[in-house]
């Protein structure tokens, strides 16, 4: 094949993989079919499974970026960090955009500065079903005159555009979460820092839910991430109910003495970073529960204020 020429001067889009071959060379292909023309960055995260080779002989000139081991999230940053264009969309392994949501997201990012990331409608399966945290997403009750679009107090990490100038000035995700729950952090960090969080329902995101996933690993990061992420950022009244939370999943775990052990030890090392945010992002995060709970939909607790698209279950 050919070289590839990235035309779009405006707009990247980087995704992260980890042994799924068969997953990102779909997604990867789906991406480089776009008529928007990114450049497509891929970030490999400690792949055993030939991914890298398979992509750099299918695609010569494609940027694959090969991580020594498995980053998690924190992946993300390295392919942020080579972005040289204004904004960044994001997307794992299986999760592609859809033709003419990047022009649209620069659209918006252009004409409201007040918004530092875009989240997209989430489209699940063969049957292109909406995810129901979308619904939720549109609903929310947060508003600002600035732009017309619902304001969130969360993003979906595969599934959201980024000014990149400030992805990277947050420092992006924080490795020590690896994964699970990790945009809560840096959601929080970009309102604190005074910019919006925007649901576009019409950016169209396609999520192939990948059958290699280890969902009771994945509870359990949740709960362990809610945590550190309450002690770093929220009231202490928050994180020791989010504490009592991980000590139950840790306790309900196969190896509960390992995960006790993990979560007392990342809770020290939070307390140590402990940078409380203002109150009114707090007044924010309430406002999004409350409607959730007076909704009643059947969506996930807290699925506009962290939605995580490689997990396939919010």
């Amino acid at each position: 094949m050919q070289g590839l020429f990235f035309l779009n001067r405006r707009i990247s889009v980087v995704v992260l993989t980890h042994n799924r071959r068969a997953e990102v060379m779909r997604t990867v292909a789906s991406l480089l079919r776009l008529p928007e023309r990114p450049e497509v960055i891929v970030v490999d995260n400690g792949s055993t499974d030939g991914t890298p080779n398979l992509l750099a002989q299918t695609y010569p000139g494609l940027r694959v970026l090969r991580c020594d081991a498995n980053l998690g999230a924190a992946a993300r940053n390295a392919g942020a960090a080579r972005v040289t264009t204004d904004y960044v969309a994001f997307s794992d392994d299986d999760t592609d955009w859809q033709p003419g949501s990047l022009t649209r997201a620069v659209e918006l990012l252009d004409r409201h500065a007040r918004i530092g990331v875009l989240t997209a409608s989430v489209h699940v399966g063969e049957e292109d079903t909406l995810d129901p945290a979308c619904a939720l997403m549109a609903a929310s009750p947060l508003a600002h005159a600035a732009h017309p679009l619902p304001n969130l107090v969360g993003f979906m990490a595969g599934a959201c555009v980024f000014r990149t100038a400030l992805f990277n000035a947050l420092g992006g995700y924080e490795p020590r979460l690896f994964i699970g729950g990790e945009e809560a952090l840096l959601s929080l960090d970009v309102l604190q820092g005074g910019h919006d969080i925007a649901y576009a329902s019409e950016l169209e995101v396609h999520h192939r839910p990948s059958l290699a996933r280890d969902s009771a690993l994945r509870r359990r990061m949740l709960a362990r991430n809610a945590a550190l992420v309450a002690w770093l950022r929220l009231p202490c009244g928050e994180a020791l109910t989010a504490t009592w939370r991980a000590l139950g999943s840790a306790c309900r775990a196969g190896r509960p003495g390992e995960d006790l052990r993990e979560l007392w030890r990342g809770i020290g090392w939070a307390l140590r970073r402990r940078r409380p945010v203002a109150a009114r992002v707090l007044r924010m995060r309430a406002a999004v529960r409350e409607a959730e709970k007076n909704r009643g939909d059947r969506a996930p607790r807290g699925a506009v204020e962290h939605a995580d698209t490689s997990a396939s279950d919010w």
